[in-house]
Parts: structure tokens; C-alpha cells; sequence
């Protein structure tokens, strides 16, 4: 959601948190700001739209002063307005605050402050935070202890990030994720909610973990215009004490972050995957047998995952009952509280994120481990919530993914999900044997000659209102993931179905010239073209996606044969199918409207 971003150091804040907000563009947001400590005075520029409209409206040089901090905002409480957009300022203009996550209780608090004498002029709920902070000033704490006072009374999930115009500076965090960049050079500190926003900076990391709270200064008043030897402590609002947190290496490049020559991310990554694969086929499977085992001694196994993860999931379930004949449950994250009784700690709850900060992947773990659950899962992102709260946890390590619309990350799930079964049946080693082919497929599928097949597809679709997938097996999770990424990028209306179901309703949708594409396998081969031949009956224009072509296909993409991997070959041109829609009919394919990367709150 919201990206946020501190910084502490020697160079200009300003320059730093511009250019550090659009390395988090990708999480999507509806205006932006940054707050800047010059010479004892916060000064305080917003936008509505993209960061760029910020530099044109604003002389971002004539910020002058080396502590600043910078908020994209993704609208939860409040329009999309420059008054509702962050920073957010206290009544007496001194202290400065950028939020991510929700204040459940700020009405309560709001009419608290209002009763006080405080004003409000936003909508939003992150204005009390800074008036929170001064009404405890009022009484003679200083900036820390108010802080720590003030979040007390907060009730929801939050990571904060405030500053005075003394320049002290402080962070605090609860179920929503903040690092600590530490700078090249001494005294330089990057406080985010994602390390891409440092990542240029820094390859050094400190990841809070709960009730964490971050103090940097150099002991005195922060002077912006002067050289000084900043330090930072940590405390925790939960224990009351000081702490220690490991720091880690961050082994993502920046380079990896940027969209060389790619005209978007989205592209760029898709053409990733094959060398994704060949670093999966290379990984250490110690920790996916530990997994397996855990995994053949629970009573039950509960896959939760949100979006495109939990189509993974789906798959996971068809998977696991080919290869090692092994029964599966699966929830989304979100609804997973309503089934929290049949969980025990005999049960292994297993999740998959991405980002490893998605609230509602996050809170059904918690749930899990209240219940004594085993928690297993899989993350992109090294030191995320996910990774850290569970008691196993593989990386994907595929590298950055920019691109809300998540794809190198989806089929590295699905890689090692399948090699998860095969370890559970005792077979990892022929699991990894068959992986090695899917480079060499990979390659073929994203060949420029390929993506010019599918350009004509996409151009005879681009015009279509709505748009049908279907699929049997296998093939059901990747229709639902084909539609997925369709509807994401392009917002052609899409739907997917299992192909049995077509007479139970869908076949109601059928005009004449309604596309369909018909995933297609040789597993499902005979069914799935009954199916096609169902829907071409009706007027329909059907498209075929699988090895072998039909007749019954008015448009056919060959994809090779691989069993249990077809949902990684198979997904590779529907991903690209999804990029040409969206290029053709004018939209953002890295960042869809309405769509953020990481979603924090719930």
C-alpha cells in the first residue's frame, strides 16, 4: 500500500526522498508529499497524481536540509486530495508525521483532540498522530516519550515515521513493516517501508520486528546544515527496554530495480522467469525436505495466500494430490479466521506472499500460531513479517519484482511448491531433473517470434468487453490466473471457469464473437475440447492454449507438454497476451489503477 520513507544523513533530504519514493511507485498510490527540517522549520510540500507532478509544482533545490521524510499515499480514509495526502502536520506547525495502515480508534481520538481545542483539516485518520504527539508535549514530555504515549492509545496497525523541527527523528512500527537502511557513510540512516526505497544507498538492513521503535539524532538538536555524527538506538514499546536487531545484507542489486531496457517492469520481469528457473534447479533443498516432513506429520495442511499467491495454492492442491497423493486444505488468508476451530497444533498452516507484508496472509499465521499450528510458508522478500514469523520459511530469491501484477514471483511458487511435493513423496532429486527443461521452454515462449504470435491475438481481443477462460485439473487454477492478470492490467472484464461448470450457468454469457480461451492438456485433452466445442456451438471464438491443436480452435498457441509444470509454460504467454492488452489499450501495465503491490492493511 502507502509507501513511506525517512531520512537521516549528509546528503540533501529532499533530492534523496524524491528519488527514493519512485523506486516504491510500484505500491501504488494517489498523491504524494515530504516534509523537510530546514533550519529549525518544516517545510512541507504535497501533490496529487505521480511524484512528478510533486518536482513540477515544487523547487525541490530550494529544500534545503539533510532530515526529511516522504509518503506515497493509497486512499483509505479520505478523497484523493492534497489536504488528505501526507505528511501530516500538528497544530502548531512543529512536528511532522507519515503514516501506512489504519487507525481503528482515530474517531474516538479525533473528537478527544477536538475536545481539547485541537482542529482538523483533513479527512484522514493519520492527522491525529501528529496532534496526539504534541497534545502529550503540552505537558512537558519530550518527543520520544510522547510518541510512545500517544501510539499507546492507537488502536489498528500502523508504521509511523515522525519528525520536529528540532530535527529529531523516530519511528515505530506494529504489523505494518518498517527497515532501517544503514548508509554507506557514517551517521546515514533510511528508514522504509520497503527496502527498494534504499536499496541505491544501502546493502545493509535492520528490520523491526514488533513494537519497535527506532531514535535517530546526534544527541543534541539535529542542525541541517551541519556534518554531525548521527546514531541510532532501538527501543521496544512492547517490553519497555532497549533492543538489538540483527543487521542483514540485502542480496537483491539496484540495477535489478530498474527497467533497463524494458519499456516496463512487467515485461521485464516476465522475461526473467527462465533464468528464475535455472536458479531453482541449482537451490539447497535441505529446508523444502525439513518442510516435507513437517508437512507428512501434520493431521492437516491449510494453504492461505491472497491474489495471484493463492492460485498458486490452488494448484498446490492438484499437485500434491498427483505426485505424492497427499490431501491439501485451502483458504484464502482473508476468510481464514472463520475456520479457525478446525486448526490445533497438530495442523500446519502453509503461506505464500510475495511481499511477505500482505495483513491478511499475516493475520491468518497469527491465527495459526495462537493455535499452536506449525507455520511453513514461502516469500520473495528477505526479513519480511512472513519469513520472520514463521517457524520455516523458503526464499524465492528471483529478485525484486517492480510490477503490481506479480509473475516471475507466481511461477517461482509454483516451481517450488512442486518440488515440495516430489520431496514429500521422496523423489525431490526427479522433480528437480524434470524442472531443467523449463528454462529451454521458458526461452522459447518469450522469443520475440512468439511475442509477435501473440500480438495478433491480443490485437483481435483488445476490442472484446468481456472475456472467458476455462480449464479442467491443472488447467482450472491457470484459467483463474490467466484471468486474473487480463482483468488486472488491461481491465477487459474476464472470468474463468472450470470447464464442467459452463452448463451451470456460464453458458448463459455466450454471444456471438465472445472470446474463450481453452486451456488444454493431455491429461484433460478429450474433455476440455468437448467443452471448447460446447462453447464454439454458441457463437463463441475460442482460443486454444496447449500442446496439441484442434479444429475447434480459431486460434491456437502451441506450449509444450510438461505434465505437472504445465501451469508454469502455460501461464508464460497468457502473461504476455495480458501485457499486449494493456499496451494496446492505453494502461499502465506496471502499475494498474486501483491496485497496490504490497497490501498492508486489511
Amino acid at each position: 500500500m502507502c509507501g513511506i520513507l525517512g531520512y537521516v544523513g549528509l546528503k540533501q533530504a529532499a533530492s534523496v526522498l524524491v528519488k527514493s519514493l519512485k523506486n516504491m511507485e510500484y505500491r501504488g498510490y494517489d498523491s504524494c508529499g515530504i516534509t523537510v527540517v530546514s533550519n529549525k522549520e518544516l517545510r512541507t510540500e504535497k501533490s496529487i497524481g505521480k511524484i512528478n507532478n510533486l518536482q513540477k509544482k515544487t523547487d525541490i533545490n530550494g529544500l534545503v536540509g539533510k532530515v526529511g521524510i516522504g509518503h506515497t499515499r493509497w486512499a483509505t480514509h479520505g478523497t484523493v486530495t492534497e489536504e488528505n495526502a501526507h505528511p501530516h502536520m500538528s497544530n502548531n506547525n512543529m512536528i511532522s508525521v507519515v503514516h501506512n495502515g489504519i487507525i481503528e480508534n482515530f474517531l474516538e481520538l479525533r473528537n478527544f483532540l477536538k475536545d481539547n481545542g485541537f482542529l482538523f483539516y483533513s479527512e484522514t485518520d493519520s492527522e491525529i498522530i501528529p496532534n496526539m504527539i504534541e497534545y502529550y508535549m503540552q505537558f512537558g514530555n519530550d518527543f520520544v516519550e510522547s510518541i510512545k504515549l500517544a501510539v499507546k492509545r492507537m488502536e489498528g496497525q500502523y508504521a509511523i515515521i515522525a519528525v520536529n523541527d528540532n530535527g529529531e527523528f523516530v519511528a515505530v512500527r506494529k504489523e505494518t513493516p518498517l527497515v532501517v537502511g544503514l548508509g554507506k557513510t557514517k551517521g546515514e540512516f533510511f528508514v522504509s517501508s520497503d527496502v527498494t526505497g534504499f536499496l541505491e544507498y544501502s546493502k545493509a538492513a535492520v528490520f523491526l520486528e514488533e513494537g519497535d521503535m527506532v531514535i535517530i539524532d546526534n544527541g543534541n538538536s539535529i542542525d541541517a546544515g551541519a556534518d554531525t555524527d548521527y546514531k541510532m538506538k532501538l527501543f521496544n514499546i512492547n517490553t519497555d527496554c532497549v533492543v538489538k536487531r540483527p543487521v542483514t545484507k540485502l542480496d537483491w542489486d539496484a540495477q535489478q530495480a530498474q527497467k533497463g531496457k524494458f519499456d516496463h517492469f512487467y515485461l521485464k520481469e516476465v522475461m526473467e522467469q527462465a533464468e528464475a528457473m535455472e536458479k531453482l534447479t541449482k537451490m539447497d533443498t535441505c529446508l523444502i525436505e525439513e518442510m516435507a516432513c513437517e508437512i507428512k506429520n501434520a493431521r492437516e495442511v491449510y494453504m492461505v495466500a491472497c491474489g495471484t499467491a493463492s492460485y498458486t495454492c490452488m494448484h498446490a492442491l492438484y499437485i500434491f494430490s498427483k505426485i505424492c497423493n497427499v490431501h491439501l486444505n485451502f483458504c484464502a488468508a482473508s476468510e481464514f479466521y472463520h475456520f479457525k476451530n478446525f486448526v490445533s497444533e497438530k495442523s500446519v498452516v502453509f503461506a505464500v506472499s510475495q511481499s511477505g507484508e500482505t495483513a491478511d496472509t499475516l493475520s491468518a499465521i497469527r491465527i495459526a500460531k495462537e493455535k499452536g499450528a506449525k507455520v511453513l510458508s514461502i516469500t520473495n522478500v528477505m526479513g519480511s513479517s512472513l519469513m520472520r514469523e514463521s517457524d520455516k520459511c523458503i526464499l524465492q530469491n528471483v529478485g525484486p519484482e517492480i510490477a503490481v501484477n506479480s509473475t516471475k514471483a507466481y511461477t517461482s511458487q509454483l516451481a517450488i511448491l512442486t518440488l515440495l511435493a516430489y520431496a514429500v513423496d521422496g523423489r525431490i532429486n526427479e522433480g528437480i531433473e524434470e524442472m531443467k527443461e523449463l528454462p529451454r521452454h521458458i526461452y522459447y515462449l518469450t522469443s520475440e517470434n512468439a511475442r509477435k504470435s501473440t500480438l495478433k491475438l491480443a490485437e483481435k481481443l483488445m476490442d472484446n468487453e468481456h472475456l472467458f477462460v476455462i480449464g479442467r485439473g491443472l488447467q482450472y487454477p491457470t484459467a483463474l490466473e490467466a484471468a486474473h492478470k487480463i482483468k488486472e492490467v488491461s481491465y477487459i472484464h474476464t472470468e474463468a471457469f472450470a470447464g464442467g461448470e459452463l452448463k451451470h450457468g456460464a453458458n448463459a454469457l455466450i454471444t456471438k464473437g465472445t472470446p474463450y480461451i481453452v486451456f488444454s492438456s493431455d491429461e484433460t485433452e478429450k474433455e476440455i475440447i468437448s467443452n471448447a466445442m460446447e462453447v464454439k456451438s454458441r457463437g463463441a471464438f475460442v482460443i486454444g492454449v496447449g500442446p496439441k491443436r484442434n479444429d475447434v480452435f480459431d486460434v491456437f498457441v502451441k506450449v509444450p507438454e510438461t505434465r505437472v509444470f504445465n501451469p508454469i509454460v502455460q501461464i508464460i504467454p497468457l502473461q504476455i497476451v495480458a501485457y499486449q492488452l494493456a499496451v494496446l489499450r492505453g494502461c499502465d501495465p506496471d502499475f494498474p489503477r486501483n491496485l497496490a503491490k504490497s497490501v498492508t492493511v486489511k
